[in-house]
C-alpha cells in the first residue's frame, strides 16, 4: 500500500518573513549599493564580494549590522504564520543569510529551524567572507528531504529561490519584484500570508499528512 508522503513547508527569510536586511542597512547608513539585493543579482558569490567591499570602504563591521538588525521584527503576519504552520507541519527556513544575523529574527519566530551560512570575522570585527553551508543549498536541502521520504511546498520571493521552488512538489513566490515575475510567469504568486494559508488549507493540510 502507499502512503501520501508527509508536507515540510519550506521557506525563504528576507522579503518573506522578516525585511530584506542589506536595504536597511542601506537605509540606516545611506549607503545605496548596499540596496542591492538577490531580487536584483542572481550570481550570489558575486553580491556579496560586492557588499563586503562596500562595507570595508566605509569601515562598517559586523557590530554595525547587528544594531541595524535588533531594529528588525518579521513582516506583518508573519511569526502568526510560522506559528500556524508549525501547529500543523514542520517548518523550516532556507536561507542565504547567515547566523551571525539570522539568531534576534528568530527569537521573534519561536526559533524555527533555519538552514543558512556563516560569516567570517577578522579580528578587528569587519566581515572578511563567508562560508557556504553546501554548494547549491537551497535545492539541495529541498531535494536531502525529499529523499527521506517528505514533500515540500516552497515559498520564496528572488533569483536565488527558483531552484528550490522548481524542484519542490508545490511552491509560490511571495510579493516577488517584477522582474523575477517575467522570468518565471509559470510559478503561482501569494501576495499575503494569508494567501499563503488559505493554499496550504485548501491543497496541503486537508489532505496529507502531518510531518512528525
Amino acid at each position: 500500500m502507499t502512503y501520501p508522503k508527509p508536507t515540510i513547508v519550506a521557506s525563504d527569510l528576507e522579503g518573506v518573513l522578516v525585511p530584506e536586511i542589506w536595504i536597511a542597512v542601506a537605509e540606516e547608513t545611506g549607503i545605496e549599493d548596499l540596496r542591492v539585493t538577490t531580487r536584483e543579482i542572481s550570481d550570489y558569490d558575486k553580491l556579496m564580494k560586492m557588499r563586503i567591499d562596500v562595507l570595508r570602504q566605509h569601515k562598517l563591521g559586523l557590530a554595525d549590522i547587528q544594531r541595524v538588525i535588533a531594529t528588525l521584527s518579521p513582516l506583518p503576519g508573519a511569526a502568526e504564520f510560522v506559528a500556524w504552520v508549525r501547529e500543523r507541519s514542520q517548518f523550516v527556513i532556507i536561507s542565504d543569510t547567515f547566523s551571525e544575523f539570522a539568531a534576534p529574527l528568530m527569537a521573534q519566530m519561536g526559533y524555527p529551524t533555519i538552514f543558512c551560512h556563516s560569516l567570517v570575522i577578522d579580528s578587528a570585527g569587519m566581515i572578511d567572507g563567508y562560508r557556504m553551508r553546501l554548494e547549491h543549498p537551497k535545492r539541495r536541502t529541498v531535494a536531502a528531504l525529499q529523499s527521506v521520504g517528505y514533500q515540500i511546498f516552497a515559498m520564496g520571493d528572488s533569483y536565488n529561490d527558483i531552484a528550490m521552488l522548481e524542484l519542490a512538489e508545490s511552491s509560490m513566490l511571495f510579493c516577488p519584484p517584477d522582474n523575477v515575475v517575467a522570468d518565471y510567469p509559470h510559478l503561482p504568486i501569494a501576495r499575503s500570508h494569508d494567501e499563503v494559508r488559505r493554499f496550504l488549507e485548501e491543497n496541503i493540510f486537508a489532505s496529507a499528512p502531518v510531518a512528525a
